[in-house]
């Protein structure tokens, strides 16, 4: 069964850092894509990053880049969401998201990802 979980959300003021974790089981990691996604209250998902491990493609949305950093540690079959300077537009619940095949050109297509996670909280606070 493919299960991921998120973790290392919480509360933090503007400027401040956090790193979310992406655990994965039931799949053999290095094949597959897993994203990073959030929902606001009121707001659509969107697509934040998203690597590939065939090919250590990554991706950022535009209002990320420059803050965030997504990595794979493939022998904890974890990825990381280093998310630094966090504004709270940030606010927003994050997901992980998974695919058997690279993420690129589909980085941000929620539906194109097979598998989620439960979500973690992150606030950021003015």
């Amino acid at each position: 069964e493919v299960q991921l979980v998120e973790s290392g959300g919480g509360l933090v003021r503007a400027g401040g850092s956090l790193r979310l974790s992406c655990a994965a089981s039931g799949f053999t990691f290095d094949d597959y894509a897993i994203g990073w996604f959030r929902q606001a209250p009121g707001k659509e998902r969107e697509g934040v990053s998203c690597i590939s491990s065939s090919d250590g493609y990554t991706f950022y949305r535009d209002s990320v880049k420059g803050r965030f950093t997504i990595s794979s540690d493939n022998a904890k079959n974890t990825v990381y969401l280093q998310m630094n300077n966090l504004d709270p537009e940030d606010t927003a619940v994050y997901f992980c998201a998974a695919n058997q095949s690279p993420c690129s050109g589909v980085a941000t297509l929620a539906l194109w990802y097979e598998h989620w996670g439960q979500g973690t909280q992150v606030t950021v606070s003015s």
